[in-house]
């Protein structure tokens, strides 16, 4: 795993200890910020289920203002830390990391009224909830008005194409990874 490009380009990532996490491989990932991106001129990012924070950091490196990155797993926190400490990405205010649960996180970002410019969703596959994610996020209006969310899901599943204020822009299947784009509709 390493960072695909950007300030940051080929730095290598470490992946979380054990088996409970399944991170984006780098051709996944080329291809999910060939779609949203490739680059940004700032912004605000939230990496939700963040295991190692590779989608994360890559946004930082693509050129994302800030990300917060959560995870639930003590070993991803860890993890989290020291990919953003090798990168130089943990310096002036460019990430937080919080241990919590998703629920948990939501709320407390909901309370801070943070608009967030990009949401990267990637749970594990045997949970379906970026449904219920992506109402939740939509209900509490934690997005700009040109606010993306990426999922990551199992490719076998089926994921609606609208929630709440979210229309699928894009999607693609990578093996077993199902790729879902979202987009804010004219939202006013």
């Amino acid at each position: 795993m390493r960072v695909v490009s950007g300030k940051n380009k080929g730095m290598p990532l470490k992946a979380v200890p054990g088996s409970n996490t399944r991170p984006t491989t780098d051709k996944v990932k080329e291809s999910i910020f060939n779609m949203i991106g490739p680059y940004f001129d700032g912004g605000i990012g939230l990496d939700l289920f963040a295991g190692s924070g590779g989608l994360g950091i890559e946004a930082l490196s693509r050129g994302l203002d800030k990300v917060i990155f959560v995870d639930k797993d003590f070993k991803a926190i860890q993890t989290i830390k020291e990919n953003l400490e090798a990168c130089r990405l943990n310096e002036n205010s460019r990430s937080e990391v919080y241990r919590n649960d998703y629920i948990r996180a939501l709320k407390a970002l909901t309370k801070r009224e943070i608009k967030f410019d990009y949401i990267f969703l990637d749970p594990p596959y045997r949970h379906e909830i970026i449904e219920s994610i992506l109402s939740y996020i939509s209900d509490n209006k934690l997005f700009s008005d040109n606010g993306i969310v990426l999922a990551e899901f199992d490719s076998e599943k089926n994921i609606a194409s609208d929630v709440g204020v979210y229309s699928e822009l894009k999607s693609e299947k990578y093996g077993s990874c199902g790729i879902k784009i979202y987009k804010v509709k004219n939202y006013n």
